[in-house]
């Protein structure tokens, strides 16, 4: 009990810290611009605006993570069903596109493949972090590579990009709460360090697995960088044991 109260109250502090940065934000343009209208040019004024708008999306994307931990640490009901990865795949990719419209995605996946037994809505979310996560910390000119295929009993999707060299001792870090490493590319780019966590937190319950790989690449400041996630498929005895449980 001792150890969930301080985990609660980390939680609670840390939250407290990263809302704090993008409302003190826009708390400081925005009276800039109320104060300094008539002073400030039109080359500034869009400048605040952006930086503005930046921060509220940054905020509005704190808040839906901190939503989505408090679900996966009450008794959230998941509602499974069988659901065709490749359509989902391709509507999450155009989702993910609207925001990063200058990133490239190349996608395969055969018709074939078989549908794997999971709640839709929460099986897109970790969907949207892992290819977000790839288009959020590549280069600006290198692109994402999604790939779903058949291994065995399972559903195999991968997505690569090319990045900072993450290190084998920081794997598993990069999948606790609030963790980012630390490289000049996340130093760039604002994120709360919760999408990871949501992600193998979802697909635990969904009975999945999910790795990374970073394999520097010879005489290259970058290296390629796969996240796996591995999803079983079920048969109809397996499936009406799932709904029982529910």
């Amino acid at each position: 009990m001792e150890n969930n109260n301080q985990d609660y109250e980390d939680f609670i502090s840390t939250v407290s810290h990263e809302l704090r940065t993008p409302l003190t934000s826009i708390r400081g343009f925005s009276q800039t611009m109320l104060s300094s209208w008539d002073k400030l040019d039109d080359e500034s004024k869009k400048k605040f605006i952006k930086i503005i708008e930046e921060q509220s999306q940054r905020l509005i994307n704190l808040v839906e993570n901190m939503l989505a931990v408090t679900k996966l640490h009450s008794k959230n009901i998941f509602v499974y069903n069988e659901t065709d990865v490749k359509p989902l795949i391709e509507q999450t990719i155009t989702i993910v596109k609207s925001k990063y419209a200058n990133h490239m995605f190349n996608f395969f996946c055969p018709d074939n493949i078989p549908k794997i037994f999971v709640d839709k809505d929460k099986f897109q979310q970790i969907l949207t972090n892992l290819i977000e996560n790839s288009a959020k910390y590549s280069p600006d000119d290198f692109g994402t590579k999604i790939e779903a295929v058949e291994q065995g009993d399972n559903v195999v999707i991968s997505i690569s990009n090319k990045g900072i060299h993450i290190k084998e001792s920081d794997y598993e870090k990069i999948f606790t709460k609030f963790s980012r490493i630390d490289n000049p590319l996340t130093r760039k780019v604002q994120g709360s360090g919760l999408g990871l966590y949501i992600t193998k937190k979802i697909k635990k319950k969904m009975g999945g697995k999910i790795s990374v790989s970073s394999k520097q690449i010879p005489n290259e400041e970058y290296a390629d960088i796969t996240f796996t996630l591995c999803m079983p498929v079920k048969n109809i005895e397996e499936q009406a044991k799932i709904k029982c449980i529910q």
